[in-house]
């Protein structure tokens, strides 16, 4: 099972804990995330990041643009064929529109 949590939430975890951000969280400390794994090359690119923050009305588009992006990682290979849970680990602020929760619906869409 897939699961999400911010990372300043992150004692509520269940499973290996990977981080799915580009950039390390702010105010968070390394040693204090207790990470299974840090997967920077299935989160949006800094170019697309940037342009969601600028375009925050268009999270289709932003969708889109991120499935492609990621669509050949072999990493989502190994998270959707993972026997174990696992927690993904995002710090944007938005909880209903983030690149984590379309991840989280990716790899499960392609579990099928």
């Amino acid at each position: 099972m897939i699961y999400l949590s911010r990372v300043y939430d992150h004692e509520k975890t269940k499973g290996k804990r990977i981080l799915v951000d580009r950039l390390w969280p702010r105010g968070i400390k390394k040693e204090d995330l207790k990470l299974d794994g840090w997967y920077k090359e299935i989160t949006p690119s800094n170019e697309l990041r940037k342009w969601y923050h600028n375009h925050l009305d268009q999270f289709e588009t932003f969708k889109e643009k991120y499935y492609e992006e990621i669509k050949d990682e072999p990493i989502l290979k190994t998270l959707q064929n993972a026997t174990e849970d696992i927690t993904l680990l995002y710090a944007a602020k938005d909880k209903e529109q983030n690149h984590a929760i379309l991840l989280k619906s990716f790899i499960e869409n392609k579990q099928k």
